[in-house]
């Protein structure tokens, strides 16, 4: 069900850049108008990311996940009604509100089934909902612009009033079937974590902690690029690459099957080192490691001419990019115990949308400044190395943060 829910997430977020070539037709959008649209919806997806982690924290995952997948479902529709810029960029800014607290309770519902040697792999499986999402994207969008239009409505509206339906019928879904598990319903026994480590830090104790700001401005870097990618491809591959509306909905999904197959690989490799008696430290940081090394390849998109090889290179980053979120994802469940996973989770996803903030910015800038998609590309592909260097300073050992000393003001 989780899966599912970050699959939907995913295709919601995807129908603004697959639908964009048709809703210019309506509504003229230059790149740093498109910048500033993603950069609407990232402001209050980083910010959401941070408040869902809060109101999980005090509600729980059930009913907070429901709410909150209600609300980007509505969110997403309200793009359907949108008549100018201004109106577009306040159905991405709601849109973020509610799509913020998705991984937050992703990451609580794998907390609450899961022992740490599951976690990585179940996060492995959840981050996969992301490629469906993706993959789903290009042929379901490209299947609705071309059979739609009905009531005399641009069919592009239709992109969005179909998609936000889908969430509104995931949320019944999950009404109906989730509960919160005991640690013998699950199927597992998830040991007590010691004494010192039970006490729930606040937010100022969390932001105190170098490990904690690590990960985030790690989570800040990497993302930078993956937001450039997953909201730029299709707009290059329109432009630099002479994509049709037909193309798009028979190739251009492949990159996004290819960071699903990372996603789970990434939580497997981890799992799978751990099995075999590797520390959490390492296993992790092993799998992050191989993780980034994928990435830099992408920047030798601009100067192949073929199509397949720009395809395999964009796949090859999404591959290295999903595995890499996995891990990311799954590192709070090693640092902090469960009562702060929403917040911590919250930090990282605030860390990550406010790097694609900045990197779509610099983007959209860039082009519309005359300069080629190469220098960007250029930037995005050395990101990752940057941010494992950087997860290596701040967490020389990835293990169960001590909290119980409290800092006093």
């Amino acid at each position: 069900m989780v899966s599912v829910a970050i699959a939907i997430s995913y295709l919601d977020r995807q129908t603004l850049p697959w639908a964009i070539s048709h809703i210019q037709s309506d509504i003229p959008l230059g790149y740093q108008t498109k910048a500033f649209l993603d950069s609407a919806f990232l402001a209050t997806y980083g910010l959401m990311y941070l408040g869902g982690g809060w109101l999980l924290d005090r509600i729980g995952t059930r009913r907070g996940f429901v709410i909150i997948m209600t609300f980007w479902s509505l969110a997403c529709a309200s793009h359907g009604c949108a008549g100018s810029v201004t109106a577009l960029a306040a159905s991405r800014l709601l849109l973020g509100v509610g799509e913020g607290g998705g991984f937050p309770a992703a990451t609580r519902a794998i907390a609450e089934w899961f022992s740490p040697q599951g976690r990585a792999s179940a996060m492995g499986v959840v981050n996969a909902g992301t490629a469906v999402g993706a993959v789903v994207a290009p042929p379901l969008i490209a299947l609705i612009l071309s059979h739609t239009g009905w009531f005399g409505l641009s069919s592009w509206r239709w992109v969005f009033f179909i998609t936000g339906t889908l969430g509104i019928a995931w949320g019944c879904w999950w009404l109906a079937s989730y509960h919160t598990p005991t640690a013998m319903s699950a199927g597992v026994e998830i040991p007590d974590p010691p004494e010192s480590a039970t006490t729930t830090p606040s937010l100022p104790e969390l932001l105190a902690r170098r490990e904690v700001l690590g990960i985030a401005f790690a989570k800040f870097l990497s993302d930078g690029a993956w937001y450039f990618y997953l909201f730029w491809l299709p707009k290059y591959l329109f432009e630099a690459r002479a994509f049709d509306l037909k193309q798009a909905a028979t190739v251009g999904w492949i990159p996004y099957a290819a960071s699903g197959i990372g996603s789970l690989c990434g939580g497997y490799f981890s799992g799978w080192l751990l099995a075999r008696g590797y520390s959490v430290n390492a296993a992790r940081k092993v799998a992050l490691g191989a993780s980034a090394a994928l990435m830099p390849w992408v920047m030798l998109v601009p100067v192949v001419d073929s199509i397949a090889m720009v395809l395999f290179l964009f796949s090859l980053a999404f591959f290295g990019q999903q595995s890499w979120s996995t891990l990311v994802m799954t590192v709070p469940t090693d640092l902090v115990p469960r009562g702060a996973l929403g917040k911590l989770a919250g930090l990282v996803g605030l860390g990550g949308a406010f790097g694609g903030i900045v990197m779509g910015q610099a983007a959209g800038w860039a082009l519309d400044a005359g300069f080629s998609y190469t220098p960007v590309l250029t930037v995005a592909a050395s990101l990752h190395l940057l941010a494992f260097a950087l997860l290596c300073f701040a967490l020389p050992r990835i293990h169960q943060l001590d909290f119980s000393r409290r800092i006093r003001p």
